[in-house]
């Protein structure tokens, strides 16, 4: 049987600052991201199956990057842990906000290295991950695929 992708796409919203970087972003500043995740693997064929011809129940890979990644980072201030931001982080969260101290530059190369990981992980045994995309604006996106990984 043909091997089958599937993409199922994702947005969230997220502030984040880049600490040494020389322009702009160094601010903190915010934006609509879109995920989109595509999975590979074979159709059910069992017909007595409740997901019969299905790759992966589309329900089934949204609680997952839901879980992993939409949760957490959701109307979130992502941060490198390793840069003098941890001061500010540390204040917003004692009032209440929600901050992810990230182990990276918060940049959608960085990011989307970190998604892959996640949701890889929670995959059933006979799906993959397949590739992912990651848009910060309209024109600018990163983009991870297994075969090159």
């Amino acid at each position: 049987m043909a091997k089958i992708r599937i993409t199922k796409k994702f947005r969230f919203e997220a502030a984040h600052a880049l600490y040494g970087y020389n322009g702009k972003c160094k601010n903190i500043h915010g934006h609509n991201y879109k995920l989109f995740v595509t999975v590979i693997g074979h159709p059910i064929a069992d017909p007595t199956n409740v997901k019969f011809g299905m790759v992966m129940d589309f329900d089934d890979l949204k609680k997952i990057v839901n879980s992993e990644i939409i949760e957490e980072f959701d109307h979130s201030v992502i941060f490198n842990k390793n840069s003098p931001h941890i001061e500010l982080a540390n204040e917003l969260i004692k009032n209440d906000h929600k901050v992810v101290l990230a182990d990276y530059q918060p940049t959608i190369e960085e990011m989307i290295v970190d998604f892959a990981k996640r949701i890889s992980s929670k995959l059933p045994s006979q799906i993959k991950l397949h590739s992912l995309k990651l848009e910060e604006t309209e024109t600018s996106y990163s983009e991870w695929f297994a075969a090159d990984n």
